[in-house]
């Protein structure tokens, strides 16, 4: 089976991969030619991962998934979010997220944190959507060099590593992603 996951991102690429039996064939945005500005204009981390999923079924005709992930930082009214990879402006930069992130919570105590991915699956005219939630708490500073985005500074409940510092395996084994890529696969193969 052939399945197109909506992302350019390499490394969530390399992690999804990982996980997936055999008998899928995943596809990246770059190996179907989708170099497009895919809107991601909706107020919600459900909605977006929708829209971006519905972009390529519309535009591409392949069965798809499309996730799209959110740092919920509870002193922080939630913040990032939504808006998690555009936190510090539009260019996506990971370091200067995360410093913003710890600007904004230097003076706080309470550092509870959770990450929430939410992958929406076309296939078949069917719209499924799958949610994946990794708690933990925000470091004080980054430790680490594996992993992208907020990984640096997120520790998860239980673990005295941040994602950065785990291997991957260990990361997809208790992270939001992986959670919600193995509520995909169990999806995907039960048919």
């Amino acid at each position: 089976m052939k399945l197109v996951f909506a992302t350019h991102n390499k490394n969530k690429v390399r992690e999804v991969k990982a996980l997936m039996p055999s008998n899928i064939e995943l596809l990246s945005l770059t190996d179907i030619g989708c170099f497009d500005e895919i809107p991601e204009t909706s107020s919600t981390i459900e909605g977006n991962a929708l829209l971006k999923a519905n972009f390529v079924k519309e535009h591409y005709g392949f069965d798809c998934f499309a996730d799209d992930t959110g740092l919920e930082v509870q002193e922080l009214n939630n913040e990032p979010g939504v808006y998690s990879a555009r936190y510090a402006g539009s260019d996506n930069d990971a370091h200067a997220n995360m410093n913003k992130l710890l600007a904004n919570l230097d003076s706080k105590s309470n550092r509870t944190a959770h990450f929430k991915t939410v992958i929406a699956l076309i296939q078949s005219e069917e719209t499924e959507l799958f949610t994946g939630i990794c708690k933990g708490t925000i470091t004080r500073d980054k430790k680490g060099t594996s992993g992208f985005g907020y990984d640096p500074i997120f520790q998860p409940i239980g673990f005295i590593k941040t994602f950065a510092e785990m291997k991957l395996e260990q990361k997809s084994e208790i992270g939001h992603r992986g959670k919600a890529v193995r509520l995909l696969i169990n999806h995907l193969t039960k048919a």
